[in-house]
């Protein structure tokens, strides 16, 4: 037999009694996701900012980035929300690779995914408790989302998933924002499809149970790029993209119009300093045409405490707040960058 069952793993109802939600988060949590709810429904005009490294790989770099990003939001609150990445596993297009938290609390060290689950939690429950921000994180597995559904403010369906049944019909059980980014392809009318199908009421089976969904009015596109057969990146974040895409909204008739735009990925090449540049772009498309400003709700963007990648993952050689995974802009930059999209709005 080539599945082999290792353990059973706690239920999540069963790890949220073990590592309970403080009073004083969820009251957080709960205002973060009226305003954000505001943003994607258009009561209100602040700009969404999901950025944050590619790969939440270790708790003490990431909350120290945290800590740092909760000063920025004090000064620009009045114009932007920032929603932080705090993703905790990772697509790996060849399943080989750091799969991220959940996978390797410690990632020199051997998978341990009962570690990795209650590592997950106690991050996104520290970064409120210590920082004020409700975080943003990847939904790989579709399964895994209860263990988190009382901490997450916004969930991203990454362009390898957004085709599959069972993330479009778990968003459609969401009561936040999912992001939900155009496929590998390119293809934006299988993103369309994904939204469609995450808005609408569904009756499945989910966790062994039984399940019916009242639909996701929130979820909505994610632009990220694309590849050609060749392998090379094809961005799809400019001015006549997002036209494009506002024609699609319009023929699809779906609920609360919204583009994120995905300023690293197939946009950028991974070329991290790019996003920069892509950031400009998008913000001077928004102030060109007042539809679009209306339409496109934000940026995600990559950022950590040191610019770049390494591929060190444990020992004297690791850089300490440098990602493991895909290059992302440094502090520096990152704080610069945020105050130039504060002045731009």
């Amino acid at each position: 037999m080539s599945m082999h069952f290792e353990k059973r793993l706690p239920i999540p109802s069963e790890i949220k009694n073990q590592y309970p939600l403080s009073g004083k988060a969820w009251k957080i949590k709960q205002e973060r996701d009226r305003v954000i709810r505001q943003i994607f429904t258009g009561k209100s005009e602040l700009f969404l900012l999901i950025i944050g490294p590619c790969s939440a790989d270790r708790e003490d770099s990431v909350l120290e980035y945290l800590s740092r990003l909760s000063r920025v939001q004090d000064q620009v609150g009045d114009r932007i929300l920032i929603v932080p990445r705090i993703y905790t596993n990772k697509p790996r297009t060849t399943g080989k690779g750091y799969m991220g938290l959940l996978h390797q609390p410690d990632p020199a060290s051997k998978p341990d995914l009962l570690a990795g689950i209650i590592a997950i939690r106690e991050l996104h429950m520290r970064s409120i408790e210590q920082t004020g921000l409700t975080a943003a994180d990847e939904m790989l597995y579709p399964e895994n989302y209860r263990y988190l559904d009382d901490v997450l403010s916004y969930v991203a369906v990454g362009a390898r998933s957004v085709e599959d049944q069972q993330h479009r019909m778990t968003v459609s059980g969401m009561d936040i924002p999912a992001g939900m980014k155009n496929p590998t392809s390119g293809d934006l009318t299988v993103m369309f499809n994904s939204i469609t199908a995450a808005q609408a009421e569904h009756n499945f089976i989910y966790r062994g149970w039984d399940v019916s969904t009242d639909g996701n009015d929130l979820a909505h596109v994610v632009l990220r790029g694309s590849v050609n057969k060749h392998g090379n990146s094809l961005p799809n974040y400019h001015y006549e993209d997002l036209l494009l895409t506002a024609q699609l909204y319009e023929r699809f008739e779906l609920k609360n119009p919204a583009i994120v735009v995905d300023c690293n990925h197939a946009n950028s090449g991974k070329k991290a300093r790019e996003q920069i540049r892509i950031s400009h772009e998008i913000l001077h498309s928004r102030s060109y045409n007042q539809s679009l400003k209306k339409l496109v709700k934000g940026l995600m963007i990559e950022s950590y405490l040191v610019g770049g990648r390494q591929d060190t993952v444990g020992g004297p050689d690791h850089v300490y707040g440098q990602s493991i995974t895909d290059p992302c802009l440094g502090w520096e930059e990152s704080e610069k960058l945020i105050y130039e999209i504060y002045s731009r709005l």
